[in-house]
């Protein structure tokens, strides 16, 4: 999981969020395309946005979460998460 906080820099104009979700998600399909969306929430709270994706190399999932920090002018924080079927399964 990829956690995000938008900083006050990040837009001007709730409205130009579109353009800038734009611009961060082009750039990482170009450069992470072992990243593979899942899901996307907006969240209320800590965290702006919690996306849910999924890579054979966690190196791939850092970059994202770089990309995110570098384009979007946001604070991220990333979370290794296991499906609970198979948390339980190595228990």
């Amino acid at each position: 999981m990829i956690l995000s906080r938008f900083s006050p820099q990040a837009f001007a104009n709730p409205k130009d969020f579109k353009q800038l979700a734009a611009k961060v998600s082009a750039e990482i399909k170009s450069q992470c395309p072992g990243v593979r969306w899942k899901e996307s929430y907006a969240t209320t709270g800590r965290f702006d946005v919690v996306d849910i994706v999924e890579a054979d190399d966690p190196k791939q999932i850092a970059r994202a979460a770089m990309i995110i920090r570098a384009h979007g002018h946001t604070g991220t924080e990333t979370l290794m998460a296991t499906p609970w079927k198979e948390f339980l399964a190595l228990l």
